[in-house]
C-alpha cells in the first residue's frame, strides 16, 4: 500500500515567521575563528546548547564576506533553530548578524569580545544562553501539512548503485513531494557537468534557464582560471572511480536522477540564498558534502536527503541528514550510517515506488523527532564555503 501524502502531516515547531522546524536547537554562533573558544566555552557551560565553531571570518571582503554573513545569518534563521547567541570579536559585525537573524522574530542576542575579554563575554553569553534553553525547552510540537516541510538533497561517495538505486529513490520522493507543493532544493554545480543540458530542458521558463546556465557557466569559468590540467584528482573522486564511475558525465547523469521525472526547476539561487516560494530550486554550490549541506541549512531547509553508494558519514549540527543507500556491501560494512536501505531495488525485491515511499516515511519520522544515524553518531559537520583568499 502506497503512502498517502495527501493526508500526511508532521509535528514540528512553528517559528515566529511562520516556518516549521523539525529540531529545536539553541545555538552559540561565532562570527569569526578567534571567537570559537568563547562560543565553545558557553556551549560547555550551558547544557542544551550547541556551539558551531568554524575557521573563517577575519579579513574577508567583497562577495566572499557577503556569503559569510549570508551563511551565518541563514544558519541562525533556520527554522530548526529556536534561539541564538552570537559572539564576535568586533561589535559591528556581531550586531550585523544579530539584526539579520532578528528579522525572523526569534530570540537572538550578541556579544562582542573587544573591551570585555573572554571571561566577561563568556559569563554574559552563558546567562543569556541559559534563559534561551529554559524558554526553548517549553516549546511544543504542532501538527502541519507535509507541504510545509522544506527538503533539500545532495549525494556523496557515489558509485554505480547511486545512479541505479539511491539517487532515483530521492527522485521518486521528490516527484511526490513536488505534487504536494513542497519547497525542494538540489545543487552541486560541478556534478551536473555533462548533463547540464538536461537540467536546462527541465527549467520552467527561459528566465530560469538563463539563470541556471549563468550559474553553470560561472562555475566552468572558475575551473578554467584555476585548473592545472583537468579535474581528475577531484571529479570524479577516487571513491567514485573505485565504485565504477569513470567520468564526470556518468556521475552527472546519476546525480540528476535525484530530481525525479516530474519535477520542474522553478528557480535558481546563489549560495545560501533562501527561496521565495514553493517548488524545486537549483542552488549554485560546491559538491563538497559538508559545505553544501551547510549552505542548504543557511537557505532555510529543515531536512536533507543524502543518497550514498560507497558510504558517506556526513552530518550537520542543525539539519538532520537522512542517508539512503542501495549498495549491499555498504549496507553490510557501514550499516550504522544508513537510515534507509534500498538495496532491494538492485535485486528487484523492491519497486521504485516502494523505495520512494520508504524514504518519505523515514523523512516524516525524522521530522517528527527521530534522530538520524548521523545525529545519533554525533556528526555535526559545519563547513563554510569560501570564494577566495582573505585580504
Amino acid at each position: 500500500m502506497s503512502l498517502d501524502l495527501n493526508n500526511a502531516t508532521f509535528r514540528g515547531y512553528r517559528r515566529e515567521n511562520g516556518r516549521m522546524g523539525v529540531r529545536n536547537h539553541v545555538i552559540i554562533l561565532p562570527i569569526d575563528d578567534i571567537s570559537n573558544a568563547a562560543a565553545e566555552a558557553v556551549g560547555n557551560n550551558i547544557k542544551g546548547t550547541m556551539a558551531l565553531p568554524h575557521p573563517y571570518g577575519r579579513l574577508q571582503f567583497g562577495a566572499d564576506l557577503d556569503l559569510h554573513f549570508r551563511t551565518l545569518i541563514g544558519t541562525g534563521a533556520n527554522p530548526n533553530v529556536a534561539a541564538v547567541v552570537v559572539i564576535g570579536i568586533e561589535e559591528g559585525w556581531t550586531q550585523k548578524v544579530v539584526e539579520g537573524i532578528a528579522r525572523t522574530g526569534k530570540p537572538v542576542t550578541g556579544f562582542g569580545i573587544e573591551l570585555h575579554g573572554d571571561h566577561d563575554t563568556i559569563m554574559r553569553a552563558s546567562k543569556a544562553a541559559k534563559e534561551y534553553v529554559h524558554w526553548a525547552t517549553e516549546l511544543q510540537r504542532q501538527e502541519a501539512p507535509v507541504k510545509e516541510l522544506w527538503v533539500s538533497t545532495k549525494c556523496g561517495e557515489s558509485d554505480t548503485t547511486s545512479g541505479c538505486g539511491s539517487n532515483p529513490t530521492v527522485g521518486n520522493a521528490f516527484d511526490k513531494l513536488y505534487e504536494q507543493g513542497n519547497t525542494l532544493l538540489f545543487g552541486e554545480t560541478s556534478e551536473v557537468t555533462g548533463g547540464e543540458h538536461l537540467i536546462a530542458e527541465r527549467c520552467r521558463n527561459d528566465e530560469v534557464r538563463d539563470q541556471f546556465m549563468f550559474m553553470f557557466n560561472r562555475y566552468q569559468e572558475m575551473i578554467e582560471r584555476h585548473k592545472t590540467s583537468d579535474l581528475s584528482d577531484s571529479q570524479p573522486t577516487k571513491g567514485n572511480i573505485a565504485g565504477g564511475l569513470t567520468t564526470i558525465e556518468e556521475k552527472a547523469l546519476g546525480n540528476i536522477t535525484k530530481i525525479g521525472k516530474k519535477c520542474v526547476v522553478d528557480g535558481v539561487l546563489d549560495k545560501a540564498e533562501e527561496p521565495t516560494g514553493p517548488g524545486l530550486w537549483f542552488m549554485d554550490s560546491s559538491s563538497a558534502a559538508a559545505e553544501m549541506v551547510t549552505l542548504c541549512g543557511a537557505a532555510g531547509y529543515a531536512v536533507h536527503l543524502f543518497p550514498t553508494g560507497q558510504g558517506n558519514i556526513i552530518g550537520n549540527p542543525i539539519v538532520p541528514v537522512i542517508k539512503i543507500c542501495a549498495n549491499p556491501r555498504t549496507i553490510r560494512t557501514m550499516s550504522e550510517h544508513v537510515d534507509v536501505d534500498v538495496s532491494g531495488l538492485l535485486s528487484r525485491e523492491m519497486s521504485p515506488d516502494e523505495a520512494g515511499d520508504a524514504l518519505l516515511e523515514m523523512t516524516l519520522r525524522t521530522a517528527n523527532g527521530r534522530n538520524t544515524a548521523a545525529e545519533a553518531l554525533g556528526h555535526n559537520e559545519f563547513v563554510l564555503t569560501r570564494l577566495y583568499e582573505s585580504a
